[in-house]
């Protein structure tokens, strides 16, 4: 049967407020169809430059502009990269995500840093993934020639509420860099954040972006907020673990064949939860003490849990073949030095602007 592209906001809302009963039925039925569902992913996010991002983003600790007494870093090296992602695959991730708190990809050595680590992962026979901000056509074809497997940029929320979080970027801008991507071979990784102060509407207003590209995307995380104080979204109550259940529900709906992850927020869901969100449909966590710069369960809490409900680790390069490395020197595309012009809304958000002040007289 062929994947629906056309969905609408109130068609998806309607899946997300069914009788949860019948929304697990059918999202556990569709599951099964298109996946094994006693088969989860295990993915390790690591952070190779932490701190000192020039965005606004509500939600985020890494942001210079807010106080969080968050332990900046620079760049790894390619051996650090490489020493984690070895303990990462012996502990049974088959993915490393190099996340990196930067607006947009700038061309020049650490983009080159960056190309290497991806070569040194993608050799040990490990799925790759980045999130590093913005980035051009032309930097997404040097990503997917270096051996990259995927490429997040969350969506974050729906279009609308975007504007309520965000002051420093585009929604259209994250478009603009899901589309460079799908010019290559390498797969969408997109998702977002409930928790936030969104209405069950604006979820599935970011639902739709999702569901109505095409192809949609491989990898869909699904976010509950972590409050950080010092960040404007610090008083969020935590997201109740049914709104977590009925998103990850909706998500496998609206898209089949996608791998839902179940992301940041663990900490605060019971095993309990957790299952339901795996028989709903979930496919895919993240592993080890931390996610960028928030708490994750520990790893060896995940196998224990894996056990007890009978799920295995998914290897790698199942839902698509290993991506071939090009090393450097035999590069068709080479930095072009771009100065892209990646738009700045500029609106005015209470809570962040109140954040920032705060921020200043603590320090």
């Amino acid at each position: 049967m062929a994947l629906k592209h056309d969905w609408t906001k109130e068609e998806i809302l309607d899946i997300y407020n069914k009788p949860f009963m019948d929304l697990l039925y059918e999202a556990a039925s569709i599951h099964r169809e298109h996946h094994d569902p006693n088969t989860v992913q295990v993915s390790t996010l690591l952070s190779i430059k932490t701190g000192g991002c020039p965005e606004d983003c509500g939600y985020c600790p890494q942001a210079a502009r807010y106080h969080t007494d968050l332990e900046g870093n620079d760049l790894m090296s390619v051996n650090q990269v490489k020493a984690q992602a070895l303990r990462a695959k012996a502990s049974g991730s088959s993915r490393v995500c190099m996340g990196a708190a930067w607006r947009n990809v700038k061309d020049g050595e650490e983009f080159d840093n960056v190309l290497e680590m991806v070569r040194s992962i993608n050799k040990l026979d490990m799925e790759v993934c980045c999130t590093l901000g913005m980035l051009t056509e032309n930097q997404a074809a040097r990503l997917a020639e270096a051996g990259l497997y995927a490429y997040n940029h969350n969506l974050d929320t729906s279009e609308d509420y975007y504007k309520e979080v965000i002051s420093t970027r585009g929604f259209d801008d994250r478009l603009a860099t899901i589309d460079n991507v799908r010019k290559t071979n390498v797969t969408v990784c997109s998702g977002g954040i409930i928790g936030m102060g969104e209405s069950p509407a604006d979820r599935a207003g970011m639902l739709v972006a999702l569901a109505t590209l095409n192809p949609q995307p491989e990898s869909v995380p699904i976010n509950a907020l972590v409050p950080v104080e010092g960040t404007p979204m610090e008083e969020q109550e935590p997201v109740p673990i049914w709104e977590m259940i009925r998103m990850v529900a909706t998500t496998r709906i609206v898209m089949p064949e996608t791998q839902v992850r179940l992301s940041a927020g663990r900490t605060q869901m019971s095993r309990e939860g957790q299952a339901m969100c795996f028989f709903a449909g979930a496919n895919s966590i993240f592993a080890g003490d931390k996610l960028l710069t928030t708490p994750n369960p520990d790893v060896n809490e995940d196998m224990e849990m894996f056990k007890m409900l009978g799920l295995n680790p998914q290897k790698p390069f199942v839902k698509k073949s290993q991506p071939e490395s090009v090393a450097a020197e035999n590069s068709q595309f080479q930095s072009q030095n771009e100065k892209p012009k990646w738009s700045r809304p500029g609106h005015k958000i209470e809570r962040n602007l109140e954040a920032q002040q705060k921020a200043k007289t603590k320090v």
